[in-house]
């Protein structure tokens, strides 16, 4: 039997994020998920199903402005998609994708990929209007993460929710406001994998924590994005080549692993029954999430949040070098 807090949970993220299906026209052309892709459960939905705040729940009252601006612009973001123009440009020049990125710094925004979205990415209960992808990270500020677990780090994981949906629904205008049409996805409750989706668009590599590891934060970062008609973005998918090496690293780091509260992380890939590989068992992290604001220990215990990107990569590379002289 659905508990109360479930019910309540999901009509709760149905009110801000409404189905995209019953908000265009029945003759929209829509982008469906593979029958290979992830079912797409939003944080709220988690914590509701699998965690176990009990007295902790008063914490969200401190996080709570930041709460529902999150909510605020995510609906906003979704309800948005009925401005798009009826006759939208297809394709920019160079000197608009400067204009963009410029404008998603004074957001906030500290990188910005592109990328065509794999169906498999695409969660099962969610659909897209396009298949291109502008793919947006935002910092976690480090000082506030490595008091993780605590009151500090979940509220600064809130705030970084809320300041990146805001500029989410502040970059599909922009488009807007050029001709163009744009599919805000909030960064909870998002419509696609948004680690996976920022690793094809070559802004960092996925950790063993299932977080995007980058060269200009480690993984404290939230993922967000804006999907476009524009035909001929400037596909950055190339770089994710940079950071390949990331996986082996993590195969021989297990930082993370050893420090998980929930000992949600495993050592080894767990292999379902459909044959997907996952590392990350949400139902254990879901007790620990909901009983911190949001734990954020495979943050601050990350290699790649406490140490320099690039030292890192050269020691590593100076391990693998003296395993092929040995060898």
């Amino acid at each position: 039997m659905t508990s109360l807090k479930v019910k309540l949970a999901k009509k709760f993220v149905s009110f801000v994020l409404s189905d995209m299906r019953k908000l265009v026209p029945e003759e929209t052309s829509i982008i469906e998920p593979s029958p290979n892709s992830f079912d797409g459960k939003t944080v709220p939905e988690v914590v509701a199903i699998h965690g176990r705040p009990g007295i902790h729940i008063l914490k969200m009252l401190i996080a709570l402005p930041y709460l529902m601006k999150t909510a605020y612009y995510a609906r906003k973001s979704i309800k948005s998609i009925n401005k798009n123009p009826k006759n939208p440009k297809k394709t920019a020049d160079k000197e608009f994708f400067h204009e963009l990125e410029e404008y998603a710094r004074k957001l906030g925004i500290v990188a910005v990929g592109y990328t065509e979205v794999p169906r498999e990415y695409i969660f099962k209960n969610r659909v897209l209007l396009f298949k291109n992808a502008i793919v947006l990270l935002m910092n976690m500020d480090k000082g506030r993460m490595e008091k993780a677990p605590s009151v500090t780090a979940g509220r600064e994981v809130w705030r970084t929710y809320a300041e990146l949906s805001k500029a989410v629904y502040k970059l599909a205008e922009f488009l807007r406001e050029h001709g163009y049409s744009a599919q805000p996805d909030p960064p909870v409750g998002g419509s696609t994998n948004f680690p996976l989706l920022a690793q094809k668009a070559g802004l960092g590599y996925i950790g063993k924590h299932g977080l995007l590891i980058s060269e200009r934060n480690g993984s404290s970062q939230r993922i967000a994005a804006v999907y476009t008609n524009i035909e001929n973005l400037p596909f950055t998918d190339e770089r994710v080549k940079l950071y390949s090496w990331i996986s082996e690293f993590c195969k021989i780091c297990n930082r993370c692993v050893e420090e998980c509260p929930a000992q949600a992380i495993y050592p080894e890939p767990l292999v379902l029954k459909d044959g997907k590989k996952v590392y990350i068992d949400y139902k254990k992290c879901a007790e620990v999430f909901s009983k911190t604001l949001g734990c954020g220990v495979c943050i601050k215990e990350c290699t790649f949040f406490k140490g320099d990107f690039f030292r890192i990569r050269k020691a590593y590379e100076k391990i693998v070098e003296k395993k092929r002289e040995s060898s």
